[in-house]
């Protein structure tokens, strides 16, 4: 995204709080208007001081009255200024954090699977706070600037107009400078932010990640990526910073020309008087003071500029997390209530990478309270066909059918109200434990949520814990071992026990013995209900009314554990080879 558009973007977004804009506007004109109002007042005073014992002190304490009300009267002004910069600064970064947090709740399933974890938060975290800092700056900096730049050429001509051109032939040069120091930089911000999402992304990885990286001696390669990656990081961020730095300097040296033109000028014309043409002392000390606040907001425009090239780039990376593409929107869709649980799959395709077939002519019937096993090899297929019965993908072609009702024409929401799903990944979230098992059934009394805590054999390790039923956990958290979260993610679904089922290796991190005592709760579960079980441990399959067994995305066997035993096909195949050594 180019920096006109992004620039457009924002404008947008601020234009929800005209009314703000326009006072900080008025009250930056009133703020340097008084600010330019001062050096008149100091010339004044100045002139009155005639000579060592020719004093007007009656027009001086009035001089001196004025100049306290002036300066009383900007700082308030200034206050009031800055506090409306930054009620719109971060009331926009506030809603466009909302904006690119709901858009990631609305994207696919595919956006978070494609992209860093670390990046995405980085965008919508570190990414708004640099766009920020830019926008406060430059609320609080450009306005004034800008009206001081003219304020005090009109104040300069007021007083001398052959001073005043002289100074604005010098202008063109930190005019020139700020462009080229601006177009260098908005480069090297970019590439820095990109390169800060991607260490962000590398740290959340070998954090989510620290036991294996141990485990497999990870850490030296950890370690090189991360200086690979750092190194590039410092190496922009030298870059942007050179460039910016040379704004100072620059203005600076500009900022002398305009000084040393205005004294010049100004003591030429100190010289030939006032009678003819010239001005007074008080005048020359009112211009020289001009000289100085007409060359600051150049240096302010300067560091402000520089601000903003790191905003936009900011700016432009989590607009592109705004601008990612949807979910196909359902709202025109119909809700369902409740299913029996009949569910037909015909002559499904799909693929993440289009140019690799994946599930190729997939059909299936499903009867309401069947339970449907799904076996085969690593990589065959199995997880997808879950991911498109909760319709986290849609079918490329063919259809899912869920008691008749094509599941591209109900909504997402009552669709998935029909699925209890367990999987080989835990989740929890941030709170105790009494509300991650409530997740799915917020309304649960305290006893609902005891019963099914027990029907999973979970409560005996719950009433152990420190707070037990109370006890604040997380998906990280280091006082529950990975079967105890499996657990937890068990009960969740005892609780609601909807008409459907999906247990996705669901007993893979518990240990032999609690997952015989599961397999009862299961099997309590799954009665009447209809149940998809994904599983690499055949021996907890073989009472499934069918066994889907896939290969290369198709279903090569179907039927009952025993009848394909028979069978010696590729499921005898694969039975075997896990008891061969028994």
């Amino acid at each position: 995204m180019d920096k006109k558009a992004t620039l457009i973007r924002i404008f947008k977004y601020i234009r929800k709080y005209s009314l703000l804009v326009v006072i900080s506007i008025l009250l930056a004109a009133l703020s340097v208007a008084l600010t330019l109002y001062a050096p008149i007042l100091s010339g004044r005073a100045i002139d009155c001081i005639i000579s060592k014992d020719n004093v007007d002190f009656q027009n001086l304490a009035k001089i001196i009255i004025s100049f306290i009300a002036v300066i009383a009267a900007t700082s308030v002004s200034q206050w009031i200024m800055n506090a409306c910069n930054n009620r719109i600064t971060y009331r926009v970064v506030k809603d466009i954090r909302v904006k690119a947090f709901e858009r990631l709740q609305s994207t696919d399933v595919s956006f978070a699977d494609s992209h860093p974890h670390g990046d995405i938060v980085s965008r919508i975290v570190n990414d708004a706070d640099q766009f920020s800092d830019g926008l406060l700056i430059g609320f609080t900096q450009f306005f004034t600037s800008i009206l001081t730049i003219f304020g005090t050429l009109g104040f300069m001509f007021s007083i001398n107009y052959k001073v005043t051109i002289a100074v604005i032939c010098v202008t063109p040069l930190s005019l020139f400078a700020a462009s080229f120091i601006a177009k260098k930089t908005y480069d090297m911000f970019g590439r820095q932010s990109a390169k800060r999402g991607n260490l962000t992304a590398l740290t959340n990885e070998m954090i989510t990640n620290q036991k294996i990286v141990k485990a497999f001696g990870y850490e030296a390669n950890a370690a090189g990526r991360f200086e690979k990656i750092n190194s590039s990081l410092a190496k922009y961020s030298l870059k942007a910073t050179f460039f910016s730095s040379l704004v100072n300097p620059t203005t600076r040296f500009v900022n002398s020309l305009v000084y040393a033109c205005v004294a010049i000028f100004g003591g030429i014309a100190v010289i030939n008087g006032a009678n003819a043409g010239g001005i007074t002392v008080g005048q020359l000390v009112c211009l020289l003071s001009y000289a100085n606040q007409y060359t600051k907001p150049f240096n302010e425009i300067s560091g402000v500029v520089t601000e903003l090239q790191n905003a936009l780039a900011c700016a432009a990376r989590f607009f592109e997390l705004i601008d990612e593409k949807e979910q196909i929107s359902d709202k025109n869709n119909k809700e369902i209530g409740a299913v029996s649980g009949n569910v037909r799959i015909e002559d499904v395709s799909f693929s993440y990478d289009k140019s690799k077939e994946l599930i190729k002519n997939f059909s299936a019937d499903v009867k309401e309270g069947q339970h449907v096993a799904i076996v085969g090899p690593t990589g065959c297929g199995k997880s997808t066909v879950i991911n498109l019965l909760m319709r986290f993908y849609d079918t490329d072609s063919g259809c899912i059918k869920i008691d008749g009702n094509d599941i591209k024409t109900v909504t997402r929401n009552s669709l998935r109200k029909n699925y209890g799903m367990v999987l080989q990944e835990t989740w929890l979230k941030t709170g105790t434990v009494k509300e991650n098992i409530a997740f799915g059934k917020p309304d649960a009394t305290d006893e609902e949520i005891i019963a099914a805590a027990k029907l999973t054999h979970a409560h005996s390790f719950i009433k152990k814990l420190p707070d037990a039923y109370d006890t604040v956990i997380g998906e990280e958290t280091g006082n529950l071992s990975q079967g105890q979260k499996q657990l937890l993610c068990i009960t969740r679904v005892m609780l609601s026990l909807p008409p459907v089922l999906i247990l996705d290796e669901a007993t893979s991190s518990i240990d032999t013995k609690t997952e015989l005592r599961i397999q009862k709760t299961f099997d309590r579960m799954m009665r009447g209900r209809t149940s998809f079980i994904v599983a690499h441990r055949l021996s907890t399959i073989k009472s499934a009314d069918i066994i889907l067994v896939m290969h290369d995305g198709r279903i090569v066997e179907q039927g009952t554990h025993a009848e394909l035993l028979k069978k010696g096909g590729f499921y005898s195949e694969i039975y075997n080879s896990q008891f061969a050594g028994e």
